[in-house]
């Protein structure tokens, strides 16, 4: 084969391997269930929101379901959803119907779209609900949902209390206009304070039989479209502006390239504006007369949407990660997605309890966000996997605050964290011996309870995989070095439960006798803390290991008090 062939399909091989993985592994019965969930799913989010007018879940975790159901219907030839207004109608017939709005998902998307069209504007996707607005002879007469986009509801009575609307025109004028009606916000900053609900909030106060004044003051209106307006958009923007719709005018650019679409959405996301938004529009200027429109999406409209605030995510296992204390905290381990430029492979639970209560399991859905940018946060479980594999969890009632002080196939996880904890800064704070060197020792065999590393053969263990002589050598005066620490560090190290900056007085015996009488009469010390600080010093595993650290000459554990100096500065020592 010639060099220059193979060096090419060397090169196609991770894109070949990467649209492989774009199906599920899944039995054609697995995937018909799924997409049987998803639809059924969809549905009811659907109906919810545009006959409703209830949103159920975020814009992000609906768009990104609706993909799910397109790639397991081209992966497994399955059916599709249904219409997402089919249940939206209502008696009334528009006057000019309600497009749709294909969603461009992302700048290559754009380039591709804005490709030979000329006079592009741009616009924020103000995130309200859809109207039609029908003045006569100047005066406005009929305000009629979206519906099914053919036909709507009445919306009329709530005229006289939405305050913000021109009600009476300059001009005795004829016409049919389209816009959002929309939560007026004050200063709103997209990427600061996301949707804040703003949509379903002017849902459930028009679905009212009577809005009010106070509440009719709330909402305003951006007019997107005058249907049998003037043929440009910039005349229609200006004209528009002239009867009393500034905003539609301030709010639009024209623009030429994907670059400066960027820039405008880029801007939009981060300023402050009076409204929501959950993206731009991209119209272009010209477009077929009125009477052709028709209620799906057209060629001459377009959304860019923002980045996901949160993220659909599969679970593909639930690990269980056990704490010093014994806290159980279930991970998910999910199939990486992208969340603001970021790779999101696992999320917290934060507690066992919470993990039964969702009885999350592998092939699930759930939804993830971002806590101050950086830190993963669960959210909900979206879809259910249609069948459900049985998971395993560790047994509560077998770890606690006094448990697993030596290693075992069921105490290993705890064992290593009090490990971790004894090392770190909040004990001896021993310079580069962390969890996974602790990790490494416990799994072959020569840490089995928490002071046997003290007496470590620096020779023996540099015989080790993944040990040489210099590592060796660095743990031997790690272990010379604590046990020189004070008899205070040690305490801390192990765990001893005390109040933030409290300080002990006396060795291992004298705090060994103590009551919980005699602890309670310490400051900062109540009954709770009390039986705590009692029970840990009467611990058989914590009092043996009392014993080892005083024949290992450890300050505070002798009968006899010995103090000795580090052998080796803790600058000199390295990590492993």
């Amino acid at each position: 084969m010639p060099l220059s062939l193979l060096l090419c399909l060397l090169l196609m091989l991770p894109l070949l391997s990467a649209h492989a993985t774009q199906c599920p592994e899944h039995t054609p019965e697995q995937a018909e269930a799924e997409a049987g969930r998803l639809r059924e799913t969809l549905g009811y989010w659907d109906d919810q929101y545009h006959r409703l007018g209830l949103s159920k879940v975020p814009d992000d975790i609906y768009d990104q379901s609706q993909s799910r159901l397109r790639q397991l219907q081209r992966c497994f030839s399955l059916a599709g959803a249904r219409p997402p207004l089919a249940s939206a109608g209502g008696p009334i017939s528009h006057p000019v119907v309600h497009t749709g709005v294909d969603k461009l998902a992302d700048s290559q998307a754009v380039e591709r779209w804005m490709a030979g069209k000329k006079g592009v504007w741009i616009q924020p996707k103000v995130d309200g609900v859809a109207v039609t607005l029908i003045y006569r002879k100047g005066r406005l007469e009929s305000l009629l949902s979206r519906g099914d986009g053919v036909h709507g509801h009445d919306w009329s009575r709530h005229i006289g209390d939405l305050g913000t609307l021109p009600r009476q025109l300059p001009q005795a004028l004829d016409l049919v206009l389209q816009g959002e009606l929309y939560l007026r916000l004050q200063a709103h900053v997209q990427a600061q304070a996301g949707s804040a609900n703003a949509r379903g909030s002017v849902a459930g106060l028009l679905a009212r039989k009577r809005l009010g004044h106070e509440q009719g003051t709330r909402i305003g209106l951006f007019v997107w479209d005058w249907p049998h307006g003037p043929d440009n958009q910039a005349e229609r923007l200006a004209q528009l502006a002239t009867l009393g719709f500034a905003d539609s005018l301030r709010y639009s650019r024209a623009i030429s390239t994907p670059h400066e679409a960027a820039e405008w959405r880029q801007h939009w996301y981060r300023s402050a504006l009076p409204f929501a938004t959950d993206g731009v529009i991209l119209r272009q200027d010209s477009r077929p007369p009125a009477q052709r429109w028709q209620a799906r999406a057209p060629y001459w409209i377009a959304a860019w949407k923002y980045p996901f605030a949160q993220a659909l995510a599969e679970v593909g296992d639930v690990d269980f990660r056990i704490g010093r204390t014994g806290q159980i905290t279930p991970v998910l381990k999910l199939k990486p997605v992208m969340l603001d430029d970021r790779r999101i492979s696992q999320v917290s639970l934060g507690s066992l309890a919470r993990w039964q209560a969702l009885d999350i399991r592998p092939g699930d859905q759930v939804a993830v966000s971002l806590a101050g940018l950086t830190i993963p946060r669960f959210e909900q479980v979206v879809h259910r996997a249609s069948e459900r594999q049985p998971v395993a969890s560790p047994d509560p009632t077998q770890h606690g605050a006094l448990t697993c002080w030596q290693t075992s196939e069921r105490c290993e996880a705890q064992f290593i964290a009090r490990l971790t904890w004894l090392s770190g800064k909040q004990g001896l704070a021993l310079p580069g011996l962390g969890q996974g060197t602790w990790r490494h020792l416990v799994e072959a065999g020569q840490v089995t309870d928490m002071t046997d590393w003290l007496t470590l053969d620096s020779q023996h263990l540099a015989t080790l995989a993944g040990f040489d002589s210099a590592r060796a050598a660095k743990l031997q005066a790690l272990a010379e070095l604590a046990r020189a620490r004070p008899f205070e560090q040690w305490l801390r190290g192990l765990g001893v439960p005390l109040p933030r900056n409290s300080v002990l007085q006396g060795d291992w015996q004298q705090l060994a006798q103590r009551s919980v009488q005699d602890w309670q009469t310490l400051p900062g010390i109540g009954q709770s803390r009390a039986a705590r600080l009692a029970a840990f010093f009467a611990e058989p595993s914590v009092q043996a290991i009392a014993l080892a650290l005083g024949e290992q000459g450890v300050d505070g554990f002798q009968q006899k008090q010995l103090r000795t100096k580090p052998s080796v500065p803790t600058r000199e020592l390295g990590k492993f």
